[in-house]
């Protein structure tokens, strides 16, 4: 081998390592920015979104996170049958809003109603609750394990502050949550509110084609 060749392998020797360095800290980085591509959705899924086994009025076994939520537009707000505070005038103003969106109800737009008593209101206890309102299908009462809703409550911060307030469930948090879980677009308003606002809010979440054009529409009017 002459001079010129082995001081080529040589040189070339010498930046294998370089280049082994380099793609490890290329695949590393790769690495991290697909783990942080997926986080953002993922990591508030595992912060807030426990997927906890529910059941609903009609007796059947559902997931929070992958049967209820995810990829919908939601309301969710917590109540029990028996509540003689702000429960009724709550689901009163969510059977305004579910007439409101008609079939929406079920088909883009899903209601959820979770039970703070879930010793008392069994499936059949909600589906007369439910029936006591007219609720129609799309809005979905559940009741399940006790530390499995109370850990559902307190990651979705249904809360107050005052640790006495929050023990005593007659005064539970009466607002609504609102959300577009694939967007990551969450909000809030008083249940007592009136219906129209609700729906609203509802609109604010709503990133569909269609609503954005009738926003459009509306805007110009």
């Amino acid at each position: 081998m002459n001079e010129t060749s082995r001081r080529n392998l040589l040189s070339f020797s010498g930046l294998a390592p370089l280049a082994g360095g380099l793609l490890a800290a290329r695949a590393g980085a790769a690495a991290t920015e697909a783990a942080t591509t997926l986080s953002a959705r993922e990591r508030i899924r595992e912060r807030y979104f426990p997927d906890v086994i529910l059941r609903t009025q009609n007796n059947e076994k559902v997931r929070f996170y992958e049967d209820l939520i995810k990829d919908k537009i939601v309301t969710l707000n917590f109540f029990y049958a028996q509540c003689d505070g702000v429960c009724p005038g709550i689901t009163a103003n969510l059977a305004k809003v579910q007439r409101a969106l008609a079939n929406r109800v079920g088909r883009d737009i899903f209601m959820c109603s979770f039970t703070l008593k879930p010793a008392e209101d069994t499936p059949k206890a909600l589906r007369d609750y439910a029936n006591l309102y007219h609720a129609k299908p799309g809005w979905t009462f559940l009741t399940g394990r006790p530390d499995d809703l109370e850990l559902l409550r307190r990651s979705l911060g249904f809360t107050d502050p005052v640790p006495a307030v929050d023990k005593d469930k007659s005064q539970h948090i009466g607002n609504i949550k609102i959300g577009n879980e694939p967007l990551m677009l969450w909000t809030a308003c008083p249940g007592m509110a009136h219906a129209d606002w609700i729906l609203k809010a509802i609109s604010w979440m709503d990133r569909s084609p269609s609503a954005l054009e009738k926003a459009c529409c509306d805007g110009k009017s």
